[in-house]
């Protein structure tokens, strides 16, 4: 379990980085706990992995201001828990999600946040997919891999993402170097 929290813990940092997120970016996790445990997506909801997994992510992500949004499984339409302040003017869903009906990890961070609202949609700076969780729905266009040192945890595999400002009309030496 402690190669779980401090894997998760690495991840979020690398991406972190990689990624360039500053204080209040957005980073969204899509979870299989049934995945990181070696069991088929959706079969095998393990709460007690959701903690650990969320402890490594959140230790890294609390002290730099990023917020985390933890997308929940395909039974509640991968809607997203968050915490508020992240979403303000957001419409919020009347949900609370359980193991089986949104998953272990979006159960874990809502039952962690101090003020967890369910929105159906955000677009996160960046992501995280563990097992498979197809996360790209609430990321900001442009998505572009990011390679991490890592490619699972547990039996999971690991996929990040970060994203870009669009290239929009002229020549591409003329964009901003900057926004990348």
């Amino acid at each position: 379990m402690e190669n779980i929290r401090e894997t998760a813990a690495r991840a979020a940092l690398e991406l972190c980085e990689k990624a360039g997120l500053v204080r209040g970016d957005i980073l969204v996790v899509g979870c299989s706990t049934s995945e990181v445990a070696g069991s088929t997506i959706g079969t095998d909801s393990r709460p007690e992995l959701a903690g650990e997994l969320l402890a490594g992510i959140r230790s890294v992500l609390d002290e730099r201001g990023i917020w985390l949004a933890a997308q929940c499984c395909e039974h509640l339409n991968r809607a997203i828990v968050t915490e508020r302040e992240a979403v303000p003017g957001a419409e919020i869903v009347n949900v609370v999600p359980q193991p089986k009906a949104g998953g272990s990890f979006a159960t874990a961070a809502y039952a962690s946040f101090a003020h967890p609202v369910v929105v159906e949609e955000i677009r996160a700076n960046a992501g995280l997919d563990i097992g498979g969780t197809l996360i790209g729905m609430h990321l900001r266009r442009v998505a572009v891999p990011v390679r991490l040192s890592m490619d699972h945890i547990g039996s999971a595999i690991l996929i990040a993402a970060r994203t870009r400002p669009k290239f929009i009309g002229g020549i591409r030496a003329h964009y901003d170097e900057t926004l990348l």
